[in-house]
């Protein structure tokens, strides 16, 4: 049996970094974990092959090749599925879909021949087991939320690692908290799920066998969800390897806010090689906080606890959400206000959507202020909810805060602000690899010297290398990543939203 893995398009996206790759000279942001995660779970006997159209054209002989075509897409990659689908109709060829979009909307897709949602590890054995014996049925679904110590390494071999800037691996599922508006603990529960911390080196042997050098973004949608394990048992392994090996990866995750309350888990973060933490804070209104559940937000200073945690050696990114029902008409400043003053460089900023499935879905429902289309995307200006403030004061409202947060000038001045808390972990010595120096250099000629930035480029690297020289590598790719965010705001601030 021949099975083609297709990940579809992504297109321009606040994280797609497009603009970004240029710098770096790569295709991809980073590879479909989920894809080749799966692909280790297939019989020993098949032939696979994955395509990732971020990265390359998906032929109609890639297509021709197969005998099943199986697409894992999340729901920014709606479009490009549909298309893949319909080839692949016209082709004669069998699909199967996947993964987060399939789940969510199945819906949408009666086109496609087999659906297998929810958790792979659940629903494709099944699924596999029926098509071999020439019986499958269209639709596979479980409910049983699987042991992650039973998932395989996924299999790397199928993809070009240098096509991309950043690996990528999952060691939880699950959230502890239940925020209203997401689908993480409504599709992975409440609880927290992960592999074995033996597990996680296995993976990160994988990437050091395979000459991975370099960043990867560890993807649980809370790293930290439980706490006592990631201290105790997960990040003592990952120092002891990092220390074995000179350092030869950094971690990426996702975290929550309370991270700034345990100062012997930032420290072991540091340690371990973490040099970034994406966080959920959602907004500086304490009751839009409240009517989302978002209570672990609710600190009386959240500027502190941001530069608590960029003291600790974890730069911050951060999440940030307009459009709900308690925000005041005076929001839009607040956001930009909080952002500027908090020092966090890389601040997505999204209008509130309410996916399916969730408690703000239901409620909304209720009320009749559902929308039909929802992109997927909450940084394209589009909403699936009827705001209170009005559609058209929310778009304008938020069009002023990207415009306005992404401006050089305030750009500039977030990340001085940050540099000057940061305080990384000092980590042994390595030579610069060339690619970070030749992204050095097109830095200086598109930003330095081509880009309207210009002045707040060079007063700022000047700055850095007379007053916080370790900080350069630091500085050169958050200036890498202002002008894509920067020029993502102006590509889709020229059209109108849906």
């Amino acid at each position: 049996m021949k099975a083609l893995l297709v990940c579809p398009e992504y297109g321009n996206d606040f994280w797609t970094f497009d603009y970004a790759l240029e710098f770096v000279s790569k295709q991809a942001d980073q590879p479909p974990l989920g894809l080749l995660t799966v692909a280790s779970m297939f019989p020993a006997d098949w032939e696979l092959k994955l395509v990732d159209m971020n990265v390359t054209a998906l032929t109609d002989e890639d297509i021709g090749w197969a005998d099943y075509v199986f697409i894992g897409a999340m729901v920014a990659q709606r479009d490009s599925a549909k298309k893949v689908i319909a080839r692949c109709r016209d082709m004669g060829r069998k699909t199967v879909g996947g993964g987060w979009l399939f789940s969510t909307i199945p819906g949408e897709f009666p086109d496609v021949d087999h659906l297998v949602l929810n958790e792979a590890e659940s629903s494709l054995p099944s699924f596999i087991k029926d098509l071999t014996l020439g019986c499958a049925k269209r639709i596979y679904s479980s409910d049983t939320r699987p042991d992650l110590s039973l998932t395989p390494l996924p299999r790397w071999s199928l993809i070009d690692m240098s096509r991309y800037t950043i690996m990528n691996m999952q060691y939880s599922r699950g959230c502890p908290f239940n925020c209203d508006f997401c689908q993480v603990s409504v599709v992975h529960g409440r609880g927290t799920r992960a592999k074995t911390p033996a597990q996680v080196i296995a993976e990160l042997d994988a990437f050091y066998h395979a000459g991975w050098r370099g960043a990867v973004f560890i993807v649980d949608d809370n790293f930290i969800g439980n706490r006592k394990a990631v201290k105790a048992e997960v990040l003592p392994a990952m120092i002891s390897w990092q220390k074995e090996r000179r350092y030869p990866l950094e971690f990426l995750t996702q975290v929550s806010i309370d991270l700034a309350d345990d100062r012997q888990l930032m420290g072991l973060l540091a340690e371990a090689g973490f040099n970034l933490v994406l966080i959920g804070i959602e907004s500086p209104n304490r009751e839009s906080l409240a009517q989302c559940g978002k209570s672990q937000n609710l600190h009386p200073d959240l500027v502190e606890q941001v530069k608590s945690i960029q003291r600790h050696g974890l730069e911050t990114m951060a999440g940030f959400i307009v459009g709900f029902d308690a925000d005041p008409p005076a929001i839009f400043r607040q956001q930009i206000d909080f952002i500027q003053q908090s020092g966090i460089p890389i601040a997505m900023v999204g209008l509130l959507n309410a996916p399916p499935g969730t408690r703000l879905y239901r409620r909304l429902e209720e009320e009749g202020r559902i929308r039909e289309y929802a992109s997927g995307s909450n940084t394209d200006g589009v909403t699936n909810i009827v705001p209170k403030m009005g559609l058209d004061t929310l778009v304008d409202g938020y069009r002023l805060v990207m415009r306005t947060i992404y401006e050089p000038q305030n750009f500039y001045a977030r990340v001085w602000r940050f540099l000057k808390e940061f305080r990384p972990y000092h980590r042994p010595w390595r030579m610069v690899p060339f690619r970070d120096i030749a992204a050095f250099l097109r830095t200086v000629w598109r930003l330095g010297i081509r880009g309207r930035e210009r002045g707040y480029y060079w007063r700022l690297l000047l700055w850095v290398l007379f007053r916080r020289p370790e900080l350069v590598a630091t500085f050169i790719a958050l200036a890498i990543k202002g002008y894509h965010f920067r020029m993502f705001t102006e590509s889709w601030q020229s059209g109108s939203p849906a």
